[in-house]
């Protein structure tokens, strides 16, 4: 299996620095190592506009530190970037010098670039998303149309979280800027009636607070849903918080939420989005997916990551591919249930080291609170339907999650479960006698194919397990041979 060298990316904000090192499949690679510094570059400037000391030291100790880091990891590929601050600095330039000094070339992005990364982010981890992406840091707020897999245009607005504040004078500033700003160009208009996605640690924050207010069954925020009219209770409640809020996210990021909230309420206001959409994936996945050939970037993001992660357990070598396939002539899913059955089938091996009375346990887990991106919750839940089934447990241990898809979906991915159950038990792992078998529906029964002479491989677990899953189906069972 193809995975990338490590690479590196030291992300120099308003607000953070920091790194990220990546890892794996090429078309998805994963963090393996994460660290920011709440450094403080945006929070202020002194009256000839330089960054202010203390920030600007914390920000060249934290770089000095990932350097180290980056060294001792032997990671060759690095690309530091720097976003408004440095842009925006009077002394950006002497700021840039210093970081060379200590070993890396630092790149300050400009403004229509740090829009357009932050647009190639969000298609990294949803290739069909459509709609506007607003990348909201401490400094800056940027505005980038995206479809067809390309992002269009790109503005960049000085409304970050760090040079506003929540009040009357602050909204009524804040509003003026993006209202000039949008008067130069179509992204407001195009905007109207589509999704809007949010990118930014500070948009997350507001996102895990509803999930917390909601009492979401799935604390993960990438791809989480809200109605554009929900900003409006999100402000409302930043204005007197629930204490509990507290746990929702680190004190520096609840400190900037009611300014988040206020900026996303404008932004309701003047593009009229559909819906709101969390993105987890921002300018460092826009720099890597970017850097991507053509036929790389094609790749189904979902399908490989599912690959590697099931990849690295598998028993006599990966058959998640031969799995899906074998199974496949019993469902007529569509494109998006098609691909969830096809990662469900990719980790159907992943628990095969546990306990026997631990495997749907951690079936479940990877399916719900794995680091996927290109899939949303009620697809990770579906996901965790099947590989439940595939484990011998049909029912999820939170009813709360069946709340996020329909009954049907739910029948479905058990039935998926039933049969990735069949093969395993009939297979015994091995993709060779996938090759040699096969299923199909006729006359209102599921039906085993086996090869004349191999006929023994179909014993009493595998005809249960046929019997089961022919049940699930609302069909009769059938062992041919021939």
């Amino acid at each position: 299996m193809a995975t990338a060298d490590p690479a590196a990316i030291i992300d120099i904000g308003s607000n953070s620095v920091r790194l990220v090192v990546y890892a794996g499949p090429p078309r998805i690679p994963s963090p393996i190592f994460n660290e920011k510094v709440l450094a403080g570059l945006g929070s202020s400037a002194d009256r000839s506009g330089n960054l202010p000391e203390r920030p600007r030291a914390r920000a060249l100790a934290a770089i000095h530190r990932f350097k180290l880091l980056i060294d001792h990891m032997r990671v060759k590929q690095v690309r530091v970037v720097a976003t408004a601050a440095i842009r925006d600095a009077a002394n950006g330039a002497d700021f840039v010098r210093d970081v060379k000094r200590l070993g890396l070339e630092c790149e300050v992005l400009s403004a229509e670039e740090e829009a357009r990364l932050a647009g190639e982010g969000v298609l990294s981890g949803m290739p069909r998303a459509i709609g506007t992406v607003g990348d909201l840091g401490g400094g800056s707020l940027e505005l980038v149309d995206i479809g067809d897999g390309e992002t269009h245009g790109g503005i960049s607005m000085p409304l970050g979280v760090l040079r506003l504040d929540a009040s009357s004078d602050g909204e009524r500033k804040a509003r003026k800027i993006l209202r000039a700003a949008l008067k130069e160009t179509d992204i407001g208009e195009r905007a109207k009636g589509r999704r809007f996605y949010m990118v930014g640690g500070s948009w997350r924050t507001l996102a895990r607070i509803d999930m917390f207010a909601c009492d979401f069954p799935l604390p993960i925020t990438h791809q989480y849903r809200m109605k554009p009219g929900r900003v409006r209770d999100l402000r409302k409640m930043l204005k007197s918080p629930d204490q509990r809020l507290a746990s929702a996210a680190a004190p520096q990021r609840m400190a900037t939420s009611p300014v988040a909230a206020m900026l996303l309420d404008l932004i309701v206001d003047e593009l009229e989005p559909s819906d709101l959409v969390v993105s987890a994936y921002g300018i460092r996945e826009g720099l890597l997916y970017s850097a991507l050939k053509p036929a790389i970037r094609n790749e189904d993001p979902l399908l490989e990551e599912a690959r590697s992660a099931g990849g690295g357990e598998h028993r006599f070598g990966q058959h998640g591919d031969l799995l899906d396939q074998w199974i496949a002539p019993l469902f007529d899913d569509g494109r998006e249930m098609s691909r969830l059955r096809h990662a469900a089938c990719l980790l159907a091996d992943v628990a095969w080291q546990a306990t026997a009375n631990f495997r749907a346990d951690r079936g479940i887990e990877m399916a719900l609170h794995g680091n996927w991106v290109a899939v949303d919750a009620p697809g990770r839940v579906i996901m965790a339907q099947a590989l439940s089934s595939s484990f011998g447990r049909e029912v999820l241990p939170d009813e709360r999650l069946g709340h996020l898809v329909s009954a049907d979906q739910l029948r479905r991915a058990h039935c998926w479960g039933a049969a990735m159950r069949l093969g395993q038990r009939l297979s015994g792992g091995v993709g060779a006698v996938l090759k040699r078998t096969s299923l199909s529906k006729a006359n209102g029964a599921i039906r085993l194919h086996v090869r004349r002479g191999e006929e023994a491989l179909v014993g009493d677990a595998v005809e249960r397990r046929l019997t089961k899953l022919a049940e699930s189906m609302g069909r009769g069972a059938a062992v041919v041979s021939g």
